[in-house]
């Protein structure tokens, strides 16, 4: 019943994009856009390691000799807290501020969406706004810029804050959340590390994975999930053996982008529910744990998503016209367990511990049931089989 209604609330809800900047201009394209409008005080928001590689600097100088007032806010950590958003929001009144520029990875996009919620909601705790549609005002003027490939956080209308107290990770929803614009520039993309570029393109292979086999695809998320899988596949081995290729990363910013759409309507399932409660609890960074639990939940679907993996298969491998199903959707899950290796991911969780287990079950379960829309219910045992699965032995 939960899921025909959110199904409903799907399809009724207004899917609207952000304006898109793409390629090696689309810095300047954002600076002729935001000089046509009111807002002159921005919050920008980024990770310390923007700072450190000046990656913000050009920009930035654009933006003052046009005369915007910048108030840089880099205190943020890999997994938003709520300590950090109440930071950036106090931060963004002090100042004065009328927009947010998000630079960074998901991290830095999430933190301003929940320093937007914030502003937005200021005496309503983020435990009761965590779910679908619950923030419901506008939050001030965003523009994402991410500087990986993966998230694609500056296509959807979620973020994820943690509770640094309970080490509960809270997803919250809402259309508001959604950039106004995007800015997708492969040269942001350049410097950093191979496993990062790897983790952060598997975080959106996820993402489209989940859209694809839930129960609450379209037709045009479909669509877009299938060019995400189609690009990731193709163009991360590229990037892994040549770091510069500028048209390598373009493409992959656009599989983030699109699997982040098609993600933002479909909606994810497991891997991130269980994804979520390893970088809660141990802080395992979101692109990592989502690879490394992907080809497991994957296979503990079993026969749930043999038809909707092999339709995957069929679009983006070759020579497939011949085989069963079953063969099809074994490839993908084996071709995902290639880039993965590929990419040096491990196949456990190094952190994790054997008397976390149920507490972590329990934390995923009460996420997944009933929000996600899930191929296949799983009960609290078959999460306790994934975790334990999951252990280094």
């Amino acid at each position: 019943m939960y899921q025909s209604v959110f199904r409903l609330i799907s399809y009724l809800l207004p899917w609207k994009e952000p304006i898109v900047y793409s390629g090696e201009e689309a810095t300047h394209q954002l600076i002729d856009h935001l000089v046509k409008r009111s807002n002159r005080r921005v919050l920008f928001v980024c990770d310390p390691t923007i700072i450190k590689l000046q990656l913000h600097q050009p920009l930035l100088k654009q933006l003052n000799d046009k005369g915007f007032h910048i108030e840089v806010f880099d205190r943020l950590q890999p997994n938003p807290t709520l300590a950090s958003i109440e930071d950036g929001a106090n931060t963004f009144q002090q100042e004065n501020c009328d927009m947010m520029i998000a630079m960074g990875g998901g991290s830095a996009i999430d933190c301003a969406k929940g320093i937007g919620v914030k502003i937005a909601r200021p005496k309503t705790t983020f435990s009761n706004m965590k779910g679908v549609i619950k923030v419901l005002k506008k939050i001030p003027y965003l523009v994402a810029i991410p500087t990986t490939a993966g998230t694609g956080s500056e296509a959807t209308i979620a973020t994820v804050v943690t509770d640094e107290v309970t080490h509960e990770k809270y997803a919250i929803s809402d259309p508001v959340l959604l950039p106004k614009v995007a800015v997708l520039n492969p040269q942001y993309t350049v410097s950093l590390p191979p496993f990062f570029t790897a983790t952060t393109a598997l975080d959106a292979l996820t993402h489209a994975i989940e859209a694809y086999i839930g129960r609450s695809n379209t037709q045009k998320t479909k669509e877009e999930a299938i060019l995400a899988i189609q690009l990731i596949f193709e163009y991360l081995p590229v990037i892994l053996e040549h770091p510069n290729d500028l048209k390598a990363r373009e493409q992959l910013q656009i599989a983030a982008y699109k699997a982040g759409r098609a993600f933002t309507r479909a909606y994810v399932g497991y891997i991130h529910a269980i994804a979520h409660t390893l970088g809660g609890q141990y802080s395992v960074p979101h692109g990592l744990a989502n690879a490394i639990v992907m080809p497991v939940v994957l296979s503990y679907y079993g026969d749930s998503i043999v038809q909707p993996c092999a339709d995957i298969a069929r679009a983006v491998f070759k020579g497939t016209a011949n085989q069963s199903d079953e063969t099809l959707s074994q490839q993908l899950i084996r071709h995902i367990q290639y880039l993965n290796q590929l990419a040096d991911i491990p196949t456990t969780v190094a952190q994790l511990h054997c008397e976390d287990i149920d507490l972590l079950a329990s934390r995923a379960l009460k996420e997944a049931n009933p929000l996600y829309p899930v191929p296949k219910i799983l009960h609290l045992n078959d999460l306790q089989n994934i975790y334990s699965s999951l252990l280094v032995k």
